[in-house]
Parts: structure tokens; sequence; C-alpha cells
């Protein structure tokens, strides 16, 4: 199989050469002759998944891929090559973004993308997710709000029940000019979710102290000298890392209000420039290929997935509104 960089990728995708112009004695114009001018039929682009058009498989981004992970991505696209009778080739992306670009280009068809990748390539609505990543039986995660019980803050989340007793402005309105403890920049259940959840509740906040990690926000929060509140995942209350120190930690630190599994992990995207059918056919061969130890092996190598669920697009509905109410930008984001 072939593998390039997409940031060097013109030689694999065409580039335009100078025609050659060649000059000799010159010869009289002859005297034109009328002739009906022929009708020029439009050049239709070849067929996706042939020699002259193979699909492109993008591997996991990375500037430096081991000869491990070339070689599982050679399993892969040989799979799926057998499978669908589809021409497959590889490469390599140096970064998400440029991975993005090459989907939106028309140099990437199939690829693994994380949910902030996935976000931007479908603003230019360049790619549909087929499969989505499992992680503890699970595609999609969620994030608390928590407070330090001491503090008198309110809590609308019923535990017995495991649902919030009212909606997110109700419940957040508390908050208001309150400082929140953000475990880093781009963590989508410790601060861009929360953000836009906060956003949309109208609810105007301090500026937020970021950590290091999420156990990191519990324990500020439980000795309450840092921020007014956290958001965390569900429920990092209950992390080994605050088991020896805490053990009162999920009595003393109160979730306040949840928001629901709504989070995802990464997904296998595709092109929007092939036909449904096409994608249908890849699909299926994907999941074929995780039911084969050495597909199953090759996908954790290549793209860290052991487990995979067929997904749609509308499934990320909300996690989309949830990271534009959160005004940071989808670059900024990707790795």
């Amino acid at each position: 199989m072939k593998k390039v960089l997409v940031a060097f990728s013109l030689v694999l995708f065409g580039c335009s050469f100078p025609l050659r112009v060649t000059f000799g004695t010159p010869t009289p114009i002859p005297t034109p002759i009328e002739t009906p001018s022929p009708t020029q039929t439009p050049l239709t682009p070849p067929e996706y998944g042939t020699e002259q058009n193979p699909l492109i498989l993008a591997l996991a981004p990375s500037s430096r891929p081991g000869d491990e992970v070339i070689a599982a991505g050679d399993v892969i696209a040989a799979f799926i090559q057998q499978r669908t009778g589809y021409r497959v080739v590889t490469v390599i992306p140096v970064s998400e973004e440029l991975l993005v670009e090459a989907f939106d280009k028309g140099n990437a068809h199939i690829g693994s993308l994380s949910p902030y990748g996935y976000l931007l390539a479908r603003d230019n609505n360049s790619v549909s997710a087929i499969l989505a990543k499992l992680r503890d039986g699970k595609t999609f995660y969620g994030a608390q709000i928590i407070a330090n019980r001491t503090n008198d803050f309110i809590s609308y989340f019923d535990e017995a029940r495991n649902e919030n007793s009212t909606d997110a402005a109700t419940a957040l309105k508390q908050f208001n000019e309150k400082k929140a403890c953000w475990s880093d920049p781009v963590s989508p259940s410790g601060y861009v979710v929360p953000l836009g959840l906060l956003n949309q509740a109208q609810v105007q906040i301090r500026s937020g102290a970021f950590l290091a990690g999420q156990p990191s926000v519990v324990r500020a929060v439980y000795v309450d000298d840092i921020c007014d509140f956290g958001a965390t995942f569900i429920d990092a209350r209950k992390s080994p890392a605050l088991e020896a120190d805490y053990a009162d930690v999920v009595d003393k630190v109160i979730v306040v209000w949840r928001i629901p599994e709504i989070i995802p992990y990464e997904n296998i995207s595709i092109s929007t420039r092939l036909p449904i059918e096409m994608r249908r056919v890849i699909q299926r061969a994907f999941i074929d290929l995780m039911l084969t130890p050495e597909g199953k092996t090759a996908m954790q190598t290549v793209y860290g997935m052991d487990e995979v669920q067929i997904v749609e697009d509308a499934a990320y509905a909300e996690f989309s509104a949830y990271v534009k109410a959160s005004g940071l930008s989808l670059l900024d984001l990707i790795k």
C-alpha cells in the first residue's frame, strides 16, 4: 500500500506541469474554412475506488509514524479492499487540522476524527460519521457541575433517581459571578461543554482556574480554597487518586447538575463525496474487520479503537450545540 504525508500529497494527488512549447519555421496561415464546431463533452471524473481514483484511507495523524502503525494501516486497507473490491491507499496526515483540510479537498475519504475535528469537518459538510468508538460499552459520556456542600449551594441532581430535578438555567444561576475550576483548556467534560452550558443558561462567571486533571478539580472544590465550583466527567469524585486522602469526598463534594451523556469519543468518518451506497459498503467492511483478531488489533494500533458501534450524524447535535455555545474556536481545540 502507498504511504505518504498529507502535507506532501501533491505527488499522489497530481499537480500542474508547464506545457512544452516548440518553435519552428513559420508556415503560411491558410484561409480559414468555416466548419461546424464539435460539441465538447465535459470530462467525467473517474469512479471512486478504482486504480485511477483510489479511496484514500487516512491513518492517525502523526509527524513520525512508527512501522507498526504503517503495517497495521496496510492490514486495514487490504481488508477493506478485499471485502469491497475498491482500491484503497493509505496516507498519514501530520496533524488533525491537515486531515480535516484533506477531507474538504477530497484528498482523504476515510479516517478517524476527534470530537472537535469531526465538528470542524461537519462545518463544511465534508464528512459523515459511520462508526463511533466504544469505551466501557458506551459511545458517549456525561459531565457534572460540582460544589462544596459547606458553601450552601443547592443541588438539583437527584442521586437516587440519577436525574436532574430542574432545568439548567434554574440550577446554575446560583453560580453567577462565581469562579470555576476547570481541568484543561481543551477538555470536553472539564471545560468546553460545561462552559457552553453556562453560556446557554446566561450565567456570567468570573475567570476560572485551570488545574492539572479532573481529580485536581475535585480536590480543589473539596479543599475550597481556589474556586466556588468545578466541572468534571461522571464521576470524577470516585477516582482512585482521591480515595486515600479524601474518604468523605462524595459526601462533601455535591453534584449540583449533570450534563447527560452527549460527549462523544473518536469516530470513523467518511467523505460525503462518496455515494451513499459506497459509504454503507465501507461501513459494513469496518464492522466485519472488527470481528477478526487481526483487524481488531490493527484498529487498536492505528486508531486506539477496541470496539465500535454504528452511529449517525444526528447523535452529535447536542454536543455540537454546547461546543458552539462555548464560543471557543474549533481550530484551537483540535490537536
